[in-house]
């Protein structure tokens, strides 16, 4: 597959790392990994499997849309021929079959960008917000609005744009697909394995603030493209109403009505049978349902948050700061 070159990024993903680059060496014309910083031997690891590196600059803060974009630069100055480009995550292994798949897919239709399959998580069963992010990367088949950090872009639609916003600390592929749609390209889910994905998420600190850095993700994102495309508005209404308005009207306003307005907290519960219900209108388990329903109806308060912590930033003019949860 001399057409196809891979991005892989990370920072201390140990045997994670090692899964992920075996996963591709020899199978395509080059394989980059861009490393953030590891501290584990990450560099040294990469490096005796014969993968080429590009260690990121300590002194600029580190963004997964900075190390792509420095993959992609480094990636096309040593294979120029390249067409596509597979970016995957330091904590990812590309399964079998994939790659020829998807550059298949990419070959015979020359109005899509980027093609992404289904992202696994490895061991689902380990905690529920294992199983969460199992449940997350389900996403439906076929044409889509965004795709998630695992994909194969074209590289010509990928220099049309830029590529990724480097200053976003987190929904950056969804941001570049934004881009990518306004110039008419396409972006197809496939039904197709793609990446087995470790997410090391086992208590419920890591699961708040991979919530919290959604927020902030839908915040920016909506205030980049939220009147030309809609993007990520509504994901944003839904987290104000919920996440802040809704309470503070029901307990701002107990006192002088008697505390009626405590009513208004039923919305909750009625918020979790209406995500039941359609979870299992699409043949979820009532376990992995109720699961869900729940995670979501939690996750507005800390997207509020996520939110919060976006406009503080806009506001004192500062750049917003990593959001990390795993250890």
């Amino acid at each position: 597959m001399t057409n196809i070159g891979i991005v892989a990024i990370g920072r201390n993903e140990g045997e994670r790392l090692r899964q992920c680059l075996t996963s591709v060496v020899g199978k395509v014309a080059r394989v980059v990994y861009v490393d953030s910083g590891s501290t584990d031997g990450s560099v040294e690891l990469a490096v005796g499997l014969g993968v080429e590196v590009v260690e990121l600059d300590l002194s600029t803060p580190f963004t997964a849309a900075r190390a792509r974009n420095a993959g992609f630069a480094h990636l096309l100055q040593v294979e120029p021929q390249i067409k596509y480009v597979q970016f995957v995550d330091g904590d990812c292994e590309i399964v079998e079959g994939w790659l020829d798949f998807a550059q298949q897919e990419l070959e015979t239709k020359s109005n899509v960008a980027v093609v992404c399959g289904r992202r696994r998580e490895r061991f689902p069963e380990q905690s529920i917000y294992n199983q969460l992010c199992d449940m997350e990367w389900d996403t439906p088949i076929g044409e889509a609005k965004a795709c998630g950090g695992d994909s194969m872009i074209r590289v010509a639609a990928f220099q049309q744009v830029g590529g990724f916003n480097s200053a976003l600390i987190a929904g950056e592929e969804p941001e570049l697909c934004v881009r990518l749609r306004l110039y008419e390209w396409k972006i197809l889910r496939l039904n197709a394995e793609m990446t087995l994905h470790d997410a090391q998420m086992l208590h419920f600190s890591q699961w708040w603030k991979r919530a919290l850095r959604a927020g902030h993700a839908y915040a920016e994102g909506a205030s980049l493209h939220g009147r030309e495309d809609g993007h990520w508005k509504k994901e944003s209404k839904s987290i104000w109403f919920w996440g802040c308005y809704l309470p503070v009207l029901a307990f701002g306003l107990a006192m002088p009505s008697g505390g009626l307005s405590l009513l208004l907290l039923l919305g909750y519960p009625a918020l979790f049978i209406r995500i039941f219900i359609k979870q299992r209108r699409q043949n979820i388990s009532s376990k992995h349902a109720a699961l869900y329903a729940i995670s979501c109806v939690l996750g507005k308060f800390a997207q509020v948050g996520g939110t919060l912590s976006f406009l503080r930033s806009k506001l004192l003019g500062t750049k917003s700061q990593l959001i990390e949860y795993k250890n």
